[in-house]
């Protein structure tokens, strides 16, 4: 069953910190950070609209999945008080927005290599939208058949792999074969609005880490001056030998960033 937004909790002891995944994502990528935190910190991983296990919508728009996220949050896991909140990319624009619109529910703020402005990038993930979409999951016998097919087109194994974990495998008892998680057709459309940042007033005065991969271009110099016009308590850490994918392409020095700046 598809809820409105769906998460996952890992551990029971310590304070809490939501994870914001990125485009394609799901809550689950972060399951090695989470249990890395343990037990000083427990992790709810949550599945951003269009994603994972939770609700597609009808368009993109960053200030609408905040105000979700918000609610979700009110609901349960910040109902007793702020609760950190860590975001990548796509989850980091969505974590800002929070942020910014609903300042009461975050303590700590980590935004890992994005920033509150238009990102590049676009034309690169359009081709891995549009090979996606390109599929014919009605000629699949099983998940390797995907892999196959898609292999001409993205010939990363570790992207490939990556994107092929939104493929869900359906149960005889429902019809059996293949279908995504992800809502592709809406994704790809609404790439210019993922892309962008919206205008919002007003600033996020507690503690945020701004994490940035060394090998990634996500975050220039030009970002740091609006970054600390929106975030003024902004600590910008620089992950060496890091691309866009910090979380797994640096676990370790990941967690270490995480657990140094939530529990100070």
């Amino acid at each position: 069953m598809t809820d409105a937004i769906y998460a996952r909790e890992v551990g029971d002891t310590g304070e809490r910190v939501v994870f914001l995944h990125g485009l394609f994502g799901q809550g689950r990528n972060f399951t090695q950070a989470a249990k890395a935190l343990q037990p000083e910190l427990r992790s709810l991983l949550v599945d951003l609209p269009n994603h994972g296990h939770s609700a597609w919508t009808d368009s993109v728009d960053y200030v609408d999945v905040a105000d979700q996220v918000a609610a979700f949050l009110s609901e349960r896991w910040a109902s007793g008080g702020r609760t950190h909140v860590v975001g990548h990319s796509m989850g980091g624009k969505v974590a800002m927005v929070l942020a910014l619109r609903h300042p009461d529910l975050v303590d700590r703020l980590v935004v890992v290599d994005i920033a509150p402005a238009p990102s590049d990038g676009a034309g690169e993930f359009e081709h891995l939208l549009d090979s996606l979409a390109s599929l014919d999951l009605d000629t699949l016998a099983r998940r390797g058949d995907a892999d196959e097919q898609l292999r001409e087109r993205i010939d990363n194994d570790t992207v490939r792999g990556f994107l092929l974990q939104n493929l869900r495998s359906i149960p005889p008892s429902e019809g059996g074969g293949f279908r995504w998680m992800a809502n592709l057709a809406l994704l790809r459309r609404d790439l210019p609005v993922i892309g962008g940042f919206p205008e919002i007033d007003g600033t996020f005065d507690r503690p945020v880490l701004w994490l940035a991969g060394e090998r990634s271009d996500y975050v220039g110099d030009d970002d740091a001056e609006h970054m600390r016009t929106l975030f003024p308590r902004t600590r910008l850490v620089t992950v060496k030998g890091a691309g866009h994918w910090v979380h797994s392409e640096k676990p370790d020095a990941f967690a270490s960033a995480l657990r140094t700046f939530l529990l100070a």
